[in-house]
């Protein structure tokens, strides 16, 4: 009979702390890429969205699916038809399809976290260059800001490294939007 009043209190009390701590949180905004698609040429910046969606392991530890997409143009480095290297440019659509660990600890409204996530990256480049797709990875970290219950806006920065259209591009990703927590 002891043991069974144990178990039931252990069960409540898991319960009552589960519902302390939100299991999970969506994220969509706006986000700046600054990136080197082109190694001959000068860093390009993009616009575009982020979005992620995170479940909670245990309550500091969270695993998390983040995509991306980002717009911009660039001059390209191409062969001139009499010879020597001509700079063209190009619009691109670039985009990143990650997954991985994130650490929060929640103190008062605001939440700090790290990330180390990988996957993919895809460009997209008009005028000829095709697309290419590569491994990617990026670690980075950000805050974000509890306003009301259910409701966090987040600040986040993440250093994003590809290997697209024959280059490493070392890329840096700052995103800003609203969180909802469940």
């Amino acid at each position: 009979m002891k043991k069974t009043g144990l178990l039931l209190s252990l069960i409540l009390f898991a319960g009552v702390a589960n519902a302390q701590i939100p299991s999970g949180n969506v994220f969509f905004g706006y986000s700046y890429y600054n990136t080197d698609l082109s190694s001959n040429v000068n860093r390009t910046s993009a616009n575009g969205w982020e979005a992620s969606v995170e479940g909670k392991i245990v309550p500091f530890v969270g695993v998390v699916a983040d995509f991306d997409g980002h717009y911009g143009s660039q001059n390209f480095a191409t062969v001139c038809a009499f010879g020597g290297v001509c700079s063209v440019s190009g619009n691109f659509s670039l985009y990143n399809y990650l997954f991985g660990p994130r650490v929060s600890i929640s103190v008062s409204k605001i939440r700090p976290f790290a990330e180390v996530l990988v996957g993919a990256g895809h460009v997209n480049v008009n005028n000829g260059f095709g697309s290419d797709t590569s491994f990617a990875d990026a670690f980075g970290g950000g805050v974000d800001y509890k306003f009301m219950r259910f409701l966090a806006w987040r600040l986040q920065g993440d250093y994003v490294r590809t290997h697209l259209l024959g280059a490493t591009q070392n890329n840096a990703r700052i995103s800003t939007g609203i969180v909802v927590r469940f």
